[in-house]
């Protein structure tokens, strides 16, 4: 039994790494994507819908860290001018880095929440994106809760198993569900893949207009 499952953990190894490496290359595209969208102004709104931002808790984080990261590649070309492959080496990780965070601010404000006739679709980042349609959803409401940090994005509790999108570990919105509900979430369980919901917890910058929002529809 023990030799069986050796074998299978050796078979399943390099498709592991080979859909790691195929999430790598989607998460690149995906950041000059965003990137795009920022500079064409068009951000992913589905026609009809509304969308709304939820990058307000990071953002000043996101632009410290673009800050430091653009000023560090003149500071480490000054240190290893001396060695020319090196300084190119640096000098190119420097950028891609700098273009890695600014894709990743990009993507928060060009893919934001949205709600329209064909529900909600619920967004985080580069990755996330999960559609609700109306016919999935019981009732939206605003609740903030702070959870303590590093929680579990699925939060089990009393049965029922529900999807926290914190942002600065705080959510101001919950959306419970007609019934247990199958979403896919990125990467691979037990934390990624396909999982069963009950509910929605999430941070949106302006509560108040998605609420509006969604009474037009439910």
């Amino acid at each position: 039994m023990s030799v069986t499952k050796e074998r299978r953990a050796a078979a399943s190894a390099p498709r592991r790494i080979w859909q790691m490496l195929r999430r790598a290359l989607d998460v690149e595209l995906r950041i000059y994507a965003s990137i795009g969208r920022f500079v064409a102004r068009r951000p992913a709104v589905p026609r009809g819908a509304f969308g709304f931002s939820y990058h307000r808790p990071v953002f000043t984080v996101l632009m410290i860290f673009i800050v430091l990261s653009a000023v560090e590649i003149p500071i480490i070309d000054l240190v290893v001018h001396r060695w020319p492959v090196v300084r190119i080496a640096m000098l190119v990780l420097g950028l891609w880095g700098v273009t890695w965070m600014f894709g990743l601010l990009c993507a928060y404000l060009m893919r934001p929440i949205t709600v329209g006739p064909d529900g909600i679709r619920v967004r985080q980042g580069l990755e996330l994106d999960v559609h609700l349609t109306w016919d999935d959803i019981a009732s939206v409401a605003r609740r903030k809760q702070v959870d303590e940090p590093k929680s579990p994005r699925i939060v089990e509790a009393d049965g029922a198993r529900t999807l926290a999108l914190r942002m600065q570990d705080e959510t101001d919105l919950v959306i419970a569900l007609e019934r247990p509900t199958v979403v896919r979430l990125p990467g691979h369980a037990p934390k990624g893949g396909d999982q069963e919901i009950t509910a929605v917890r999430l941070w949106v910058d302006d509560p108040k207009g998605f609420l509006d929002e969604v009474r037009r529809y439910l």
